[in-house]
């Protein structure tokens, strides 16, 4: 099964290695089924024990995977291959669509937040034995949350959603949890799930969320957790409406044991209500990000659940970076309370040129997703040839490869650097890549 490649090593770490050169060097290519444990510590005449704690290593860090019975093989996209290198780099003269970055124009001026955190620094110092979480920070983070309809707890901050979301993971599962995520989903999410050695199992996404047949499915299947994005989804823009909660949280309600994380990404980026789906499971985690509204080098995330996944991934947190700055705690809490950012106004903005393209796309006979957030999902038959025309007519998308498991090809838009002058030439390009082959009249 292994060809020419002979895996070698006497201790757990080397034999992972081994592994692990094999994989970088393409001589174990995606699929390519290990050697049953005791077969590979006969022939490496070491205990079994070792290589088991070598194929361990190999699935916590990504690079394979265990079914059972049909044993272990190397990952189709090993962890050490990010979908974000799935990129199109924009050269000189092309409009890069494809980052997934806010508007500039609508980001608020950090300068006086900044100033205000620092003067409130100068009085506490920011040493260490202080709280990690700082208490006005909390308190108006809460507030909010409470407003929103989230269930009780305690609040944590994390360095960003991603950070929080495999904070939490990791605090409940261990490898070979099988846990369901959105397809087509975020692509960070899509490669963590492998990364901390479990399984992706996809679930479909229409505009109102995910597809509540396919949640049960998944569950009913041994998923153990559940990613959910309430608001402006990545890449699809898709939303919970009240209707689709309900029938999640009956979903969830017949599988209390299972873990439920939803990343609030639309927050203060749209106006659309939440609908959390929290507090029907026993364990459950709500985060909200500071990167898409206010921007994305402030590494801050509010992050709430039960009381016992906060305890876990606060303990964890303070084994590792101890505590997210708390100067950045508190200039993220002055843009709260100071109003930098207008919600309403944020959303319009994004709101009009995402629609403004939908609608062009749709005169032109290309259907597209995009309910509410800054991105836009068109699907397309063939999405190496739709990104390359789209790159010669001076368009950098974002494959689709990078969000998707199983859905079939599309690829991602970006509104925010659009301008209205902009949607009928990126409209043209769009359907001359991807749109149906228009009917030729000879009559």
């Amino acid at each position: 099964m292994l060809g020419e490649y002979r895996i070698s090593g006497r201790r757990a770490a080397e034999i992972a290695a081994s592994v692990e050169r094999g994989v970088g060097s393409g001589d174990l290519p995606p699929g390519h089924v290990l050697p049953p444990m005791r077969e590979l510590a006969a022939r490496l005449e070491v205990n079994p024990n070792t290589v088991a704690a070598a194929y361990r290593t190999l699935r916590e860090r990504g690079v394979i995977e265990t079914a059972g019975r049909r044993g272990s093989r190397v990952r189709p996209a090993p962890a050490s291959t990010p979908r974000g290198s799935l990129r199109i780099e924009a050269p000189p003269g092309v409009r890069d669509l494809g980052e997934g970055n806010p508007d500039p124009e609508l980001l608020p001026d950090l300068g006086p937040a900044l100033a205000v955190a620092a003067a409130a620094d100068a009085e506490s110092h920011g040493l260490y034995g202080q709280a990690s979480v700082v208490a006005e920070f909390a308190a108006y983070a809460r507030a909010a949350m409470d407003a929103d309809g989230v269930p009780a707890g305690p609040v944590a901050v994390t360095s960003g959603a991603l950070d929080a979301i495999e904070r939490v993971l990791a605090a409940h599962l261990k490898p070979g949890d099988a846990v369901a995520v959105e397809d087509p989903g975020w692509g960070s999410v899509l490669d963590l799930v492998p990364a901390l050695g479990l399984r992706a199992v996809s679930v479909g996404v229409d505009d109102s969320g995910p597809l509540p047949a396919e949640v049960e499915r998944a569950l009913r299947a041994g998923a153990r957790a559940l990613v959910v994005t309430d608001r402006a989804q990545n890449p699809t823009g898709a939303s919970l409406d009240a209707p689709r909660a309900r029938e999640l949280r009956a979903v969830l309600g017949r599988h209390p044991d299972v873990l439920l994380i939803e990343d609030d990404h639309g927050h203060a980026i749209v106006d659309l209500p939440l609908h959390p789906l929290a507090g029907v499971t026993a364990h459950w985690a709500f985060v909200r990000s500071a990167a898409k509204a206010y921007g994305p080098d402030l590494r801050v995330a509010t992050l709430t659940g039960d009381a016992v996944t906060v305890d876990r991934v606060a303990g964890r947190q303070r084994l590792g970076p101890g505590w997210v700055s708390r100067l950045l705690q508190r200039a993220v809490l002055h843009l709260w309370t100071s109003g930098a950012v207008d919600t309403p106004a944020v959303s319009r903005s994004y709101g009009d040129r995402r629609d403004a393209l939908i609608h062009a796309l749709a005169e032109r006979g290309v259907s597209a997703r995009g309910r509410s957030g800054m991105n836009v999902w068109v699907p397309v038959s063939d999405e190496t040839g739709a990104v390359a025309r789209l790159l010669h007519a001076g368009w950098a998308a974002a494959p689709g490869a990078r969000f998707r498991l199983d859905t079939p090809p599309g690829v991602r838009l970006t509104v925010s650097p659009l301008t209205a002058a902009d949607i009928g030439p990126l409209a043209d390009a769009v359907a001359a890549a991807a749109g149906p082959a228009r009917p030729v009249s000879y009559g």
